[in-house]
């Protein structure tokens, strides 16, 4: 299986967080591939700035240390978003769906907005 965390999941493990529960916790560990989305970067980016989310270090190191892969952002990336139907209004989870679609990764996330979309999703 090939995962992408949403920015939430990917905080929660980095924290070994109750709120991942075993079943996703399992699946992220023996999974295939894992990404980390640079949406997730940006968006963790402009919380810490708006001081919303405080974070020990810097973004990066975390993706780093998790031996989870970055996924960029390309353009195809960025035309899936205009594909997708405006069910959710947010831009990183937007990009996530996107990016999911593109790239056929399950998205891991808690958020149950995203089931409206036609996207594979592991839920937390």
């Amino acid at each position: 299986m090939r995962l992408l965390l949403d920015t939430h999941v990917f905080l929660w493990w980095c924290e070994n967080s109750r709120q991942l529960q075993k079943p996703a916790r399992l699946a992220i560990q023996e999974a295939e591939d894992v990404f980390v989305s640079a949406a997730s970067a940006w968006e963790v980016a402009l919380k810490v700035a708006l001081r919303k989310l405080r974070i020990p270090g810097p973004f990066a190191a975390a993706v780093s240390a998790s031996s989870f892969d970055e996924l960029p952002i390309t353009f195809a990336h960025a035309a899936a978003v205009s594909s997708l139907p405006l069910h959710h209004t947010d831009p990183f989870d937007r990009m996530l769906l996107a990016q999911a679609r593109t790239e056929s990764l399950t998205l891991v996330t808690h958020d149950r907005q995203l089931e409206a979309y036609a996207v594979p999703v592991l839920w937390t």
